[in-house]
């Protein structure tokens, strides 16, 4: 018979079941309702569910088929109207058989020797044979050496695994010959591996480098999004088409574990969210290629067979690796991991389901992965299935309220940071000093700069002034420009003085725009070579005169410069003007006449 795909939704009064039951008959559908027991059957299918609240058949019971899609949809009043039902999700325990979820001991008579060869005829039937294997003689173990075996796995009832994957031993798991190392020595082998791996480079690199980090904190996983149910107070967690199928695959059993053996099993549920959540903030949530390395590899129960006694040594452990390992190595994501566990947590065991059937997909999807599973994550999916709702939150609290401090990794962090704090700072005064000084060697050279250009300041000051006093002495008026003595001036269109263009009379040796002041003897000799290149261009009347009105205002500033240079008064010869405009006025008095 077939177990068809099934899933369960409630409302205040009935039961709604949808069940996948494609080329089937509609005439052949039986169905048999009896409080908490449901079989279905359709040739070739057959369901029987174990509910957790009863129904009944009472005529308001609806069946109805779509013959297009395959689905049988049945909706069946409830014996108790308002009731809520929990646990519709859990699918696998749905399944169990009526009188598998009692209390009394379930009873097996079995050696270790002949389960190990069951075992390896199941598995060696999917393979294909080798011919070419070594063959050995069989020996049978004594009940002394079957009890030296170590236990491992989920509940620590598991051994002799490893034995025959020899081959997926170091791809899978750090410990050698587990087989024969007991807890202890397991411990003890971890401990100096982590020891021995820690980088206290990489763990500085991202403690002051903290940009990616920092991204990766501000990242929401899908369980902080989860609105929370008001009938039972936990969180609506949906699972989806390809969950509910690996729901139906697993088979479903009942685990007996003492008192050691159950809080063993729940601190290592813990161990392996805490990876979950160390991978999945730190893939924002895209899993890759190093998902399945990175969930194994943070967790001491999935890489060293961890078996703990106390949250506190979980946590203890879980931060060491992390600042050991992956490929950031912040201590404030262990810190973060850790409120992501404690909210899966309280968000009930489906959210929790959830995390584990993601583990045990990535796990199936990696070749030599998929033995984590068969130790360690099926059994957890099947059994979180069957806890009480309230031992999980009361774990959540438990883990809330567990505090866990980087002296506590005993990896000496406090004294790293402090070291590297102190270099920091050193070389921060350096930088500073070295800026410093660069600063004041700036300013002293800036300041002789300064000195330097206020004594040529001075020195060509004191030159124009020796210039001015000696055109003053020469007897020449007018004002006489700072920065070009020679720059000429604008005169008005009625001016009768010759004008002639400026590069005409100006030589381009000449044309300098910040020239300095000459002495008197330079301005003379500028005057007469001024001069004679104007001989060509003037025409000179010795009897004409001007007597018009505005003659002295009409003289520009060239002229009386140059007649303040040359040192004659105003009683000379005036020249024609040309046809050519002259920015400068030339006037040449007897002095300079009979120097000619």
């Amino acid at each position: 018979m077939i177990t068809p795909a099934f899933d369960l939704s409630q409302d205040p009064d009935y039961l709604m079941l949808t069940i996948r039951v494609p080329y089937t008959r509609t005439s052949e559908f039986d169905l048999f309702i009896d409080g908490t027991d449901f079989k279905f059957y359709a040739k070739p299918y057959f369901l029987r569910l174990t509910l957790p609240g009863r129904i009944v058949e009472d005529g308001r019971e609806k069946a109805t088929f779509d013959i297009d899609k395959g689905l049988f949809t049945l909706r069946v009043p409830k014996e108790t109207a308002g009731e809520h039902f929990e646990g519709l999700q859990m699918l696998t325990s749905l399944l169990a058989p009526k009188g598998t979820r009692s209390a009394k001991p379930l009873v097996e008579d079995m050696s270790a020797e002949c389960s190990e060869s069951t075992e390896e005829n199941e598995e060696e039937g999917d393979e294909e044979f080798d011919w070419q294997v070594e063959q050995e003689v069989y020996m049978e173990r004594s009940e002394e050496e079957l009890r030296a075996l170590q236990k491992y796995g989920f509940g620590n009832q598991r051994s002799g695994v490893f034995a025959r994957l020899q081959e997926e031993l170091c791809d899978v798991i750090d410990i050698r010959n587990p087989e024969e190392t007991s807890a202890a020595e397991r411990r003890a082998a971890r401990l100096e591996a982590e020891t021995s791996a820690f980088s206290p480079d990489h763990y500085l690199a991202d403690l002051f480098e903290d940009d990616e980090i920092k991204g990766l904190l501000k990242f929401r996983p899908w369980w902080a999004k989860l609105s929370v149910s008001e009938q039972d107070g936990v969180s609506n967690v949906a699972f989806t088409e390809e969950e509910k199928e690996q729901l139906r695959k697993f088979t479903n059993r009942s685990y007996l574990l003492d008192k050691t053996s159950r809080r063993q099993a729940w601190l290592s549920l813990v161990d392996v969210l805490l990876a979950y959540s160390y991978e999945m903030r730190s893939t924002e949530g895209e899993h890759n290629v190093e998902s399945s390395w990175t969930i194994r590899k943070l967790s001491g129960t999935l890489c060293w067979l961890e078996t703990y006694s106390s949250l506190q040594e979980l946590l203890v452990s879980f931060g060491r690796r992390v600042l050991c390992y992956p490929l950031y190595r912040n201590f404030v994501l262990v810190t973060s991991a850790i409120r992501d566990t404690a909210k899966i947590l309280q968000s009930g065991k489906a959210c929790v389901l959830k995390c584990l059937l993601d583990i045990h997909k990535i796990f199936r999807e990696n070749d030599p992965a998929y033995i984590l599973n068969d130790l360690y994550i099926t059994d957890y999916c099947i059994w979180i299935q069957r806890v009480k709702p309230k031992k999980v939150t009361a774990l959540a609290t438990t883990l809330q309220k567990a505090s866990l401090q980087k002296k506590d990794l005993e990896l000496e962090l406090d004294v790293l940071e402090k070291a590297a704090t102190m270099v920091v700072e050193e070389e921060q005064q350096r930088a500073s000093s070295r800026a410093a000084e660069s600063c004041s060697d700036s300013s002293s050279a800036s300041c002789d700069s300064s000195s330097d250009s206020s004594s040529e300041t001075e020195e060509s000051e004191a030159e124009g002034q020796g210039c001015s006093e000696s055109k003053e002495e020469g007897g020449g008026g007018g004002e006489t420009s700072k920065d070009n003595p020679l720059q000429p001036q604008p005169t008005s269109s009625a001016s009768p003085i010759p004008q002639t263009p400026t590069s005409a009379l100006f030589p381009a040796e000449k044309r300098k725009v910040d020239t300095p002041l000459l002495a008197s003897e330079d301005c003379r000799q500028l005057i007469q070579e001024l001069g004679e290149q104007l001989a060509e261009e003037l025409r000179v009347s010795p009897d004409s005169s001007y007597k018009e009105e505005g003659q002295s205002s009409q003289l520009s500033d060239a002229a009386a410069k140059t007649e303040e240079a040359s040192g004659g008064s105003s009683s000379g010869t005036l020249l024609e003007p040309s046809p050519h405009r002259n920015p400068l006025l030339i006037v040449q008095t007897q002095e300079d006449l009979d120097h000619f």
